[in-house]
């Protein structure tokens, strides 16, 4: 029934726009209506435990928002609310909107080779290879350009080499990202923080600019703004009756499954309820969804150290988190997200019910239980006798390697995500596990 629903609201949101149930701050000034959690029915007790887990983990702010209103908000240590912090590669996901907007305004198409506005030259690589790469290819993350050279994050033609054809591996690459500013530029003949605030910032009240920090160009805010964002982007793209985004392809593709590569990724948007997902750094494929615990729907912005926007179109839900490093993260945004929805499913107890994740049958094995406390079983489906197991942490790293196991034990895991791999004969199976 809760499937029904979602599925229903979502095909009403995008067919008619905007709901008329979306609350819109003015755009000047600090008014923004709130709504108790008490009168939406949440389990109230659970807000100060999910307060108490921002605050241990080095939140900065924090941004609930329920049909646009505010349902929680809390800043942390010195940080007010008109205090700026950064983004990180969250506004990324800014990037993504105004390349739509310069689309649509007839300054490019996202089909059109990236030389045409950076000039031929603009890799190292060859140039039959460099003129298969396309701005829709910046978007996706598979230009195809390597990942791996010294910094992933320069810019300069030297450091641009050819790894791959363009559209045929996903690799979460910085520096194709950050050219895009310049092929946005080039193409309008606008200065980029000029056009995000034509395009953005004076149709939603944001306050924020990207200012340059080595290659990379980073967006300040304040909070707010971005929770003004993911507002705008929960309501496709339309702040209160001002449609700042018409084309509703072009933003439908925004969010949804961008290339067969990394299903949970869209144009520059992560992605839930996929059946597999990449993770920048790597090239294993994972089966399941990103986020196991948030909503099938829900889409995510990310950025380092733990910079987040929620956006739940099927809930009505948006929230923002900005601060440091979560403890003992590792950066890895998407454990300290899933983190968050296992506490907002306690608070929001009306309309999130618990659901344990189902054994995942493979190919020739099925893995289970999952989630797991002390054991995990390797079960052959196909009566294979020898097969290699294998466990990663978020981060690829290696802890342990073993032959022919029918059994793990994971009573000393630390709670959390981890990968088992398991390889026989020409195929190889990955899957998440989750600690409890």
């Amino acid at each position: 029934m809760k499937a029904l629903l979602i599925i229903i609201l979502l095909w009403t949101n995008l067919c008619f726009g905007q709901s008329e149930n979306y609350y819109f701050p003015p755009l000047t000034g600090w008014e923004w209506d709130t709504v108790s959690p008490a009168s939406l029915g949440w389990c109230t007790e659970e807000a100060d435990t999910l307060l108490e887990f921002l605050e241990n983990n080095n939140t900065k702010a924090f941004i609930l928002l329920q049909d646009g209103k505010i349902a929680l908000e809390k800043y942390f240590g010195s940080f007010k609310r008109d205090s700026l912090w950064y983004w990180a590669s969250a506004g990324k996901t800014l990037t993504a909107f105004l390349t739509g907007s310069a689309q649509e305004d007839g300054f490019l198409s996202i089909n059109d080779l990236t030389s045409q506005y950076l000039g031929t030259g603009w890799t190292n690589c060859p140039p039959e290879k460099e003129d298969l790469i396309t701005v829709r290819h910046q978007l996706t993350m598979s230009s195809g350009l390597d990942d791996g050279v010294q910094d992933p994050y320069c810019t300069l033609d030297t450091c641009l080499e050819y790894l791959s054809n363009a559209g045929t591996r996903w690799a979460y690459h910085n520096a194709p990202y950050t050219l895009l500013e310049n092929v946005i530029e080039n193409a309008s003949g606008q200065n980029y923080n000029v056009y995000l605030y034509d395009k953005i910032n004076s149709h939603t009240g944001m306050n924020g600019v990207f200012l340059p920090s080595g290659y990379n160009n980073i967006y300040f805010s304040n909070a707010r703004s971005m929770a003004r964002f993911g507002l705008l982007i929960l309501n496709n793209g339309i702040w209160n009756n001002d449609t700042l985004m018409s084309d509703t392809v072009y933003f439908h593709d925004m969010v949804t499954t961008s290339q067969q590569l990394n299903l949970s990724y869209g144009y520059l948007w992560w992605l839930n309820g996929k059946e597999s997902f990449m993770l920048p750094g790597t090239q294993f494929v994972f089966n399941g969804p990103l986020f196991p615990d948030a909503p099938d729907d829900m889409f995510a912005a990310m950025g380092k150290n733990g910079q987040l926007i929620n956006v739940v179109p099927g809930l009505g839900t948006v929230f923002i988190r900005m601060g440091n490093n979560p403890e003992g993260s590792n950066d890895i945004s998407p454990i300290f997200n899933n983190a968050i929805w296992q506490l907002l499913n306690n608070l929001m107890c009306n309309i999130n019910e618990e659901e344990e994740i189902p054994a995942v049958a493979g190919l020739s094995f099925n893995i289970f239980p999952n989630p797991c406390e002390n054991i995990i079983y390797i079960q052959s489906l196909k009566q294979i006798e020898h097969h290699t197991v294998r466990v990663f942490d978020v981060i690829g790293n290696k802890l342990f390697e073993g032959e022919d196991n029918q059994t793990l034990q994971t009573g000393r895991w630390s709670g959390g995500i981890y990968f088992l791999q398991v390889e026989y004969q020409n195929e190889i199976m990955n899957v998440k596990i989750i600690k409890k």
